[in-house]
């Protein structure tokens, strides 16, 4: 399950918040790149002995194209102190503690306890974390926007790359990781109390919701970590937010299941979510957009469907302090997969006068 090897830091590449990039050399097999979370394993600096999970790199993981390093054996790191209770990544050897804003000895538990509603705060939910930097795209500057960051991809808030890049350039506030994933600015144990924090802690007049880096999918019509989309559409409702959905859609993608509307758009938000969405459909040109304004008609059913306009869009793409990118398809190999996203970002822009002025904002 796991192929461990151990390893010399020859280099450090690059690195980001909560992430160092390294040139490693493994014996007998060459050199590779690994990646070390410091507040896990302590911060590799050339020369150290590293122990490697080299499990991704191996299987030629796009996203997780890494080796981790899970240790540094030689140079432990020192012990964490402070509060936080919440155990994440739960029963695995790095299990890490974090202090969850909705835990009995946050500051924020008090806020937290009674917390109930969003006060009508857009929601918008996409399937893969690539349409955060694009959904951020279609929202004004002024809007004070938080991630949600679900569990179904990577873990570790730290991995995005985009997230320190869109913080660093304020287009977004901060980041909330819920359920197992951790590193964000607030941890928070459920989806729901996820979005209160981001509301009530944060002040965000906006939350997006996608899952981390990277995407588990099987092919089969639900098997795929994106269902967790349509739950989040239902804890949005719930909660008295207003849920914004934005579909994947794609040209470029060479599988016939997501080409156009995507299976797991009809799936998620068709079957999984159960509470009502604002649906963004794309004004795209040609009959690629007339068939993705039929596909989505399988989702009126449940859904209100909102045709949004794209113009200056493209050029608010362009403008993203993130690389845009998804499955290895850059703005230019899958225009309308980002423009598609871009515009649930527009409409959520378009319900920021009525969900009103954060509390405590």
């Amino acid at each position: 399950m796991i192929r461990w090897r151990k390893g010399e830091v020859l280099e450090i590449r690059r690195e980001w918040p909560g992430a160092v990039e390294l040139v490693v050399s493994v014996a007998s097999e060459g050199t590779c790149r690994a990646l070390a979370y410091p507040a896990l394993v302590g911060r590799p600096e050339p020369g150290d002995e590293v122990l490697l999970n080299t499990t991704a790199l191996a299987m030629g993981l796009g996203t997780g194209g890494y080796a981790m390093v899970v240790a540094l054996p030689n140079r432990l790191p020192e012990d964490p102190s402070g509060p936080g209770h919440l155990v994440k990544a739960r029963y695995t050897p790095l299990q890490a503690t974090v202090l969850g804003a909705d835990e009995q000895d946050s500051p924020w538990h008090e806020v937290l306890r009674e917390a109930d509603t969003l006060d009508g705060m857009p929601v918008v939910v996409a399937d893969l974390h690539s349409a955060l930097p694009a959904v951020l795209a279609g929202l004004p500057r002024t809007a004070r926007a938080v991630y949600v960051m679900l569990d179904g991809g990577a873990l570790p808030a730290w991995f995005s790359m985009s997230c320190a890049q869109l913080k660093e350039a304020g287009w977004l506030e901060a980041v909330v990781t819920v359920g197992q994933a951790f590193g964000g600015d607030v941890e928070a144990v459920t989806t729901h109390t996820g979005l209160l924090a981001a509301r009530h802690v944060l002040g965000a007049d906006v939350a997006i919701v996608t899952q981390g880096p990277g995407n588990l999918g099987t092919g089969t019509r639900w098997g795929f970590s994106g269902v967790s989309a349509g739950e989040a559409v239902n804890a949005a409702a719930v909660l008295g937010g207003r849920p914004v959905a934005a579909l994947r859609v794609s040209e470029g993608d060479a599988r016939e299941r997501h080409q156009g509307l995507s299976h797991h758009s009809l799936t998620a938000y068709g079957r999984v979510a159960l509470a009502s969405a604002l649906v963004a459909v794309p004004a795209l040109p040609g009959p690629f957009g007339e068939r993705v304004r039929e596909q989505a008609q399988a989702l009126a059913v449940r859904h209100e469907l909102v045709d949004v306009e794209l113009e200056g869009l493209r050029e608010a793409l362009d403008a993203s302090p993130a690389r845009l990118s998804t499955m290895g398809r850059g703005l230019d190999g899958d225009l309308a997969y980002f423009l598609a996203s871009a515009a649930a970002g527009r409409l959520a822009a378009a319900l920021l006068a009525e969900s009103g002025p954060p509390p405590n904002g």
